[in-house]
């Protein structure tokens, strides 16, 4: 939970959530008035979806689902849920890596992607892509972080989100820190949702790509053991 304090803060993962928040911001205004559907997977509290919509005059047109598995973040963003007054807006406990989680709340119109792809195998974010056109209304706008550490996966994500049928709209890298956000468009057409398709997995802490990557920042070249097998999956998406 320690972590996730940092982003209320002007460090890099602060700088990333308004990033992602203005960009939420623009795709309500060029939607316009009118119902809108969103999904947000590894949601923690909702502060990147909840916060872009605080001023927004047509909240109460969103229908959103909220995924996590800390039940303590998940009863904080509640909490704001209530104080807004987002009647048709929820959190889900579960596992946000298996497309179960999702049933009856899609296909979305927003999807978020945020703080997942530092935290899974290469395999697993490439898996997520492939399978993203599954969970998009037409037109959709998903949007994903990932740091941009040596070996640098950006480029690749951005190569297979254009190979399942997504324009990019944006892609921001964070001044002073290897933090960045995407943004893409499904310019093809939707696939059908699929029940129960694995997406990702966490890894284990410190076989993360964030973590190798934190412990060359600080020095630390103690070798990272491989993920054994059956690892339980953490619950919520770290930076």
């Amino acid at each position: 939970m320690r972590w996730h304090r940092q982003y209320g803060s002007s460090g890099s993962l602060g700088r990333r959530l308004a990033v992602v928040q203005r960009l939420i911001r623009s795709e309500l205004a060029r939607r316009g008035p009118g119902p809108l559907r969103a999904v947000s997977l590894c949601a923690g509290d909702g502060r990147d979806l909840l916060g872009a919509i605080a001023s927004w005059p047509g909240r109460s047109d969103l229908v959103a689902r909220l995924v996590d598995r800390d039940r303590t973040l998940i009863a904080r963003g509640t909490r704001r849920l209530a104080r807004m007054g987002l009647a048709r807006v929820e959190f889900v406990p579960g596992d946000a890596g298996r497309t179960t989680c999702l049933e009856g709340a899609v296909p979305a119109d927003l999807v978020l992607l945020c703080g997942i792809f530092g935290n899974v195998s290469d395999a697993d974010v490439r898996r997520t892509v492939q399978h993203a056109p599954e969970l998009c209304a037409p037109g959709a706008l998903v949007i994903w972080t990932r740091g941009r550490f040596a070996p640098d996966l950006t480029p690749s994500i951005r190569e297979w989100f254009a190979r399942a049928g997504f324009d990019e709209v944006a892609f921001v890298s964070i001044p002073g820190s290897t933090a960045s956000v995407g943004a893409h468009r499904l310019s093809a057409s939707p696939r059908p949702y699929r029940r129960g398709v694995r997406l990702f997995r966490f890894l284990p802490a410190g076989a993360r790509p964030s973590d190798r990557a934190r412990s060359l920042r600080t020095g630390n070249k103690r070798a990272v053991s491989p993920p054994k097998k059956d690892t339980p999956r953490a619950s919520i998406g770290e930076p």
